[in-house]
């Protein structure tokens, strides 16, 4: 019991910069009281002592604003931020790793017994006021924007924006790849931002970010032919003057 705990601990300061103390962190994050309460209720849960165990669901939404029913499963390291209108069902299934933000909706779309809330998988991102509805499976690493509501599957390592909510961005291609450490290089991420995304300050970014990829292939490029031919780079600047810009240009192409 003590490992989970110590793993919960740990997991908040891996995803919260505004953790400053292991003392903060017990005393003000009612997520990870929330968590700590279910795991209880749970048991109860498993052990057929079902009222308690909705007693003691009922407690922990009383004292964190987080609704988690004694019946959903969850995993390692699981963490709420802030926490506050969080709703998971009782036949929802959520993976390790998993970060919830606050107002997330883990809810059903039926009335039918049996399973009827989401399944999230290992590593999963839900954005602030997220809907995720039914029975349907959010992949591993997969990533839901703030507000989107989700009634269909998405793929691992997706992201889903919008409402109804729609896949922009699939597992990276090296376009995207380049693109993201292009940002993280002039000190900002588009996170969760894919490229069909309609925003046109979004495909403003994205153009500038792949003009200064590809200003970057073209220069390394440049650089490698310059050094085939025996000429440094910055011999060749010296020299700049005495080349042709056509055949500078078949050079780099």
């Amino acid at each position: 019991m003590f490992k989970r705990m110590r793993e919960d601990i740990r997991s908040v300061f891996d995803r919260d910069p505004a953790a400053r103390s292991v003392w903060e962190v017990l005393t003000c994050y009612p997520g990870m009281h929330a968590v700590w309460m279910h795991r209880i209720a749970h048991w109860f849960w498993g052990h057929r002592l079902r009222w308690l165990a909705r007693f003691t669901s009922h407690l922990a939404r009383f004292f964190t604003g987080i609704e988690i029913h004694p019946g959903a499963t969850i995993g390692r390291r699981f963490f709420i931020d802030h926490g506050m209108g969080v709703v998971i069902g009782e036949t929802a299934l959520i993976g390790d790793d998993v970060t919830l933000y606050h107002g997330v909706t883990l809810g059903g779309t039926s009335w039918n017994k049996g399973k009827r809330h989401p399944t999230l998988e290992n590593g999963v991102v839900v954005g602030a006021g997220a809907m995720i509805l039914g029975p349907i499976t959010i992949g591993a690493g997969a990533k839901v924007g703030s507000n989107a509501v989700v009634v269909k599957e998405v793929p691992a390592g997706g992201t889903a924006v919008g409402n109804p909510a729609r896949v922009v961005l699939r597992e990276e291609g090296d376009k995207d790849k380049a693109r993201m450490e292009m940002a993280q290089q002039m000190g900002f991420s588009a996170y969760a931002v894919g490229r069909t995304e309609d925003d046109p300050l979004t495909k403003a970014i994205h153009g500038l970010l792949d003009h200064a990829v590809e200003t970057d292939r073209r220069l390394a490029l440049l650089i490698a032919r310059l050094e085939q031919m025996g000429l440094s780079a910055e011999e060749a600047l010296e020299t700049a003057d005495k080349f042709d810009p056509k055949y500078l240009s078949k050079i780099v192409d």
